[in-house]
C-alpha cells in the first residue's frame, strides 16, 4: 500500500489596516446636525411625492373619481332637485368637493399600514430623528393631494357653469378650509392605519365612518327636507359644518358659527387622534 500525501497551500494573509488607513476612509470633523422635526417631515413629506412618481395610478382617485362625481350627481339629480343642473351646481359643488376631498383621506392609514407590512417603518424607528416625523411628513405629502383633487373639481364646475361668488379669494378660503380639515382628519385613519392588521380592514372601517357622515349631511339637499330625527344629527355632523363653511366663503357671504365649529373640529381630531396615534406608534 502506497503512502498518500497531503499537500497544503499556504496559509492565508489576513490583513489587519493601519490607522493611517483607517483615519483616511472615516469622515472627519463633527458628526452632522440632527434634522429639526419639520426638515424631518418635510423629507417623508417628499418621499411620498415620489411614490407617486413612481406609480402614477395613484392619482386616479384625485382626478378621475372627483371628475365622475361631479358629472354624475350633478346630471342625476339636477334635474329633480333644481330647475336645471346649472342651478343645482351652484349649491351642489362646494358640497362635491369635501364629500370627494374628505373620502380620499382614508388612502392616508392604507399607504401606512401597507408601509407597517412591509416592515418599512421598523427602519424609520431606528433614525435618530424626531419620532412622528414619518407620520407627519406622510400626511404632508397627502396635502397635496387634497389640493389637486379640489382643484379638479372646481375645473369641472367651472366647464359645467359653476360661478363663484366670492371669486378668487373665495375660492382659495373654500379650499384652505376644506385642506386644514383633511389634514386634521387624516390623523383618525393614520390611528386605525396602525391599529388594524390589513389595508382591506382599514378601507373597509373607512368606508364605514365614511359614507354616514358624508351622505347624511348638507352636501346634496337642504336638512330642512330631512325628518326632526335625522336633523338632529345631520346639525352636529362635522361635514356639514364643514360644507355650510366652504359653501358660504366661496359665494362671496361668511358663516362664522359654521367656520368656527370647522375650525374646533379640527382642532380636536388633530389632537385626540393625534395623541392616540403617537402613543399606539411608540408601543408597536
Amino acid at each position: 500500500m502506497s503512502n498518500e500525501t497531503t499537500t497544503t497551500g499556504p496559509a492565508p494573509t489576513i490583513y489587519v489596516p493601519s490607522m493611517a488607513a483607517l483615519s483616511t476612509v472615516l469622515a472627519h470633523g463633527a458628526r452632522p446636525r440632527r434634522p429639526s422635526p419639520l426638515s424631518a417631515s418635510l423629507t417623508f413629506g417628499w418621499r411620498a411625492l415620489l411614490k407617486v412618481k413612481h406609480v402614477p395610478e395613484q392619482l386616479v382617485d384625485v382626478t378621475a373619481f372627483p371628475i365622475i362625481m361631479v358629472l354624475m350627481f350633478t346630471y342625476l339629480f339636477g334635474g329633480a332637485l333644481a330647475d336645471s343642473p346649472r342651478d343645482y351646481l351652484q349649491f351642489f359643488l362646494p358640497g362635491i368637493m369635501v364629500t370627494s376631498v374628505v373620502m380620499i383621506t382614508m388612502y392616508t392609514g392604507v399607504g401606512l399600514n401597507t408601509d407597517i407590512e412591509k416592515g418599512v417603518f421598523d427602519r424609520f424607528r431606528t433614525l435618530p430623528l424626531w419620532r412622528p416625523a414619518a407620520l407627519v411628513g406622510m400626511i404632508f405629502g397627502d396635502v397635496l393631494r387634497y389640493v389637486l383633487a379640489a382643484v379638479v373639481i372646481l375645473g369641472v364646475g367651472l366647464a359645467l357653469g359653476f360661478r363663484p361668488g366670492g371669486g378668487l379669494l373665495g375660492v382659495l378660503g373654500g379650499i384652505g378650509l376644506l385642506v386644514v380639515f383633511s389634514f386634521a382628519f387624516s390623523w383618525v385613519w393614520t390611528f386605525f392605519g396602525l391599529v388594524l392588521r390589513s389595508e382591506k380592514s382599514v378601507m373597509g372601517v373607512s368606508m364605514m365612518v365614511l359614507f354616514p357622515l358624508t351622505f347624511l349631511s348638507n352636501v346634496f339637499v337642504d336638512p330642512a327636507t330631512m325628518p326632526g330625527w335625522l336633523q338632529a344629527f345631520v346639525k352636529v355632523n362635522p361635514i356639514t359644518q364643514l360644507v355650510a363653511s366652504v359653501r358660504a366663503v366661496m359665494s362671496g357671504t361668511s358663516d362664522a358659527s359654521s367656520t368656527m365649529w370647522a375650525l374646533v373640529w379640527s382642532a380636536g381630531l388633530t389632537v385626540v387622534f393625534g395623541i392616540l396615534t403617537m402613543y399606539r406608534y411608540n408601543r408597536r
